[in-house]
């Protein structure tokens, strides 16, 4: 296995975020042209004005911009101290999936249980990956 191959996963994450932001921004303009919100109650980031269907979506653009800076942390340093595994690709990719499935369901459903299960196992692989790192190196 390539070490370059935990990068798939950060990859697959970044992307992902990028989609995000790329709606919260479609959702903006589209409820500023339904006349739904002012522009200017978007001047400082959110404001009551905007209606949840529209502050979700940053909402879960920030929860993507948030925990999973640890995740990018980790799998660089994996890749640069020579650490990079099958099973540290496998939790990589189990992270992105499950933070995905956050996204998911923060952004359709919202089930406050579903989306707390798919948030707390990322946060479970996540810590698995850093005590991964933290031992291979000690």
């Amino acid at each position: 296995m390539r070490p370059e191959s935990i990068f798939a996963p950060l990859s697959a994450l970044a992307l992902w975020t990028v989609l995000v932001m790329l709606l919260t921004g479609f959702r903006r303009v589209q409820a500023v042209r339904a006349r739904r919100v002012s522009p200017g109650a978007f001047r400082l980031g959110e404001s009551p004005q905007v209606p949840p269907d529209v502050t979700v979506f940053n909402r879960n653009l920030m929860n993507l911009l948030e925990m999973p800076v640890l995740f990018y942390v980790v799998t660089i340093c994996l890749y640069v101290t020579h650490q990079v595994s099958h099973g540290a690709v496998l939790l990589a990719w189990l992270y992105v999936g499950l933070r995905v499935l956050h996204s998911l369901e923060h952004l359709t459903r919202n089930n406050v249980l579903r989306r707390l299960a798919a948030f707390t196992l990322s946060g479970v692989v996540l810590v698995m990956l850093w005590l991964r790192f933290i031992v291979a190196l000690f």
